[in-house]
């Protein structure tokens, strides 16, 4: 049992052209509106994870600070013979190997979020290749 298919032949092709550009505009206006909403969503995101972020990394050089200190004075109660300057080098250096790796890894989590917004990119680019095309 097949489907009758009446074709109209007075229409013309005109109106079906017409048909596959508005969808096509339509499909593009709502590519953007998805872009934009998730530009918007990860703005967001960064926004909540910076206010932290920035309170904790003052607070942490404060303490950072006061500890590294300690473990200055530590070292020389420990080895009275180990001048200042070798504690502070000492101490320096791990703390900078520390925060060369905490960096590292910021880095690494921040390149995650703009993953979202270069699939949306990606696909509006395929859509406008295909409406171009003809």
């Amino acid at each position: 049992m097949t489907p009758d298919l009446k074709t109209d032949s007075s229409l013309g092709l005109t109106p079906l052209v017409t048909g596959i550009v508005e969808d096509a505009q339509t499909l593009i206006s709502q590519q953007l509106s998805l872009f934009q909403s998730e530009i918007k969503e990860d703005l967001g995101r960064t926004k909540a994870a910076a206010i932290p972020l920035l309170g904790g990394v003052a607070v942490g050089l404060l303490a950072g600070f006061f500890l590294g200190m300690m473990i200055v004075r530590l070292l020389i109660y420990e080895w009275p013979n180990l001048p200042e300057y070798a504690a502070n080098g000492i101490v320096g250096a791990v703390l900078a190997i520390i925060g060369g790796a905490l960096i590292a890894y910021g880095i690494t989590q921040l390149e995650k979020v703009g993953k979202h917004a270069e699939k949306a990119v990606t696909a509006l680019k395929e859509n406008v290749q295909w409406t171009t095309k003809k």
